[in-house]
């Protein structure tokens, strides 16, 4: 099977890649080759060119037909226009990485699955998801232009702190400095790692069973944010000193943080995923998340280079506790 990666070198694509490759399928990445230094892939075929452009992407593959593309970084309807322009008769296969975080917000009910509403009023970003998911279907009903969705929901390697400021976080709670929680830290969130989301979705290519239809690829573990942040404070040994702050007030100090919370983390989220075991069957997430943090942690303390302390959310978890703006 051939099959082209839009991208590759990232926290989700990089799992895929390394697991399609030890599977024998011949793996292409088309990306301009600046962002393999942190998760190299051995065995893949890069095709060097910018999509965005849209003459030099289309000069760079042509004569290729690929069985399945996966486009890992189209976040807006004209990254799917392009995708459509480049790739119509040219596979076989499309998948694109929509999120999770497109499902109605807050949800009606739980857990989530795959019918439930695409409706988010708090974050664009999941909303040029769902637009980018409402072309495909357009073009899949009216040409059929054969797509697969793909939601992932909050998916993360050694190398990403998945908590509010990420290392600005660990070093804080390293420090024994307090950190900002998002509201009473008690919804449930779930927290995938890469490789288990890597079997669901290597699982789905070439599957025509999966065309035109959508699903999520999740961890059937759950979480309160209180628990999230202990299991990291077990790791650090160090005792968590949590401050607990309205996802609404967060907004106010720092609304590039509070966009993501209101329109995804403020909110509990679990999810059903009959659905994609019910098509790979192989797909059974093993990695608790205990696990996954000890590895965090180890990788931080092991690589100083990825250490970004970011002012930005320093400051504004000391303007926050300063001002007595949390939960008492």
């Amino acid at each position: 099977m051939k099959v082209l990666f839009i991208g590759g070198t990232g926290v989700i694509s990089s799992a895929c890649s390394v697991l399609a490759v030890s599977r024998g399928i011949e793996l292409y990445h088309l990306n301009r080759g600046k962002s393999t230094g942190l998760r190299k892939v051995e065995g893949v075929q890069t095709i060097r060119s910018d999509i965005r452009n849209f003459e030099a992407a289309q000069k760079a593959l042509q004569g290729h037909h690929f069985d399945v593309v996966v486009d890992w970084i189209a976040f807006e309807p004209r990254h799917i226009e392009t995708d459509i322009a480049l790739f119509s008769g040219k596979t076989d296969q499309f998948l694109f990485i929509s999120s999770a975080s497109a499902y109605q917000t807050p949800p009606e009910k739980l857990p989530i699955t795959e019918d439930t509403p695409l409706d988010n009023p708090f974050w664009e970003y999941s909303r040029n998801k769902i637009a980018c998911e409402d072309r495909l279907r357009k073009e899949y009903a009216k040409n059929g232009f054969p797509c697969t969705l793909v939601r992932p929901s909050h998916t993360y390697d050694k190398t990403m702190v998945p908590l509010i400021g990420g290392f600005t976080a660990l070093h804080r709670m390293k420090q024994g400095l307090p950190v900002v929680v998002h509201g009473d830290g008690t919804s449930i969130w779930t927290l995938t790692h890469h490789t288990d989301f890597a079997v669901g979705l290597v699982g789905l290519l070439g599957k025509t069973a999966a065309i035109g239809e959508a699903f999520h690829i999740t961890s059937d573990e759950w979480l309160s944010w209180n628990q999230i942040y202990s299991v990291f404070a077990r790791e650090l040994n160090v005792e968590p000193h949590l401050v607990h702050v309205p996802s609404k007030i967060i907004a106010k100090y720092d609304q590039q943080t509070g966009d993501g919370l209101l329109g995804d983390k403020a909110h509990s989220m679990i999810f059903d995923n009959s659905k994609i075991k019910g098509l790979v069957p192989d797909f059974n997430p093993q990695i608790p998340f205990h696990r996954g943090v000890k590895e965090i942690v180890q990788w931080y303390g092991q690589n100083t280079g990825p250490r970004i302390f970011e002012e930005r959310i320093d400051r504004f978890m000391e303007e926050i506790i300063r001002d007595g703006c949390f939960f008492t």
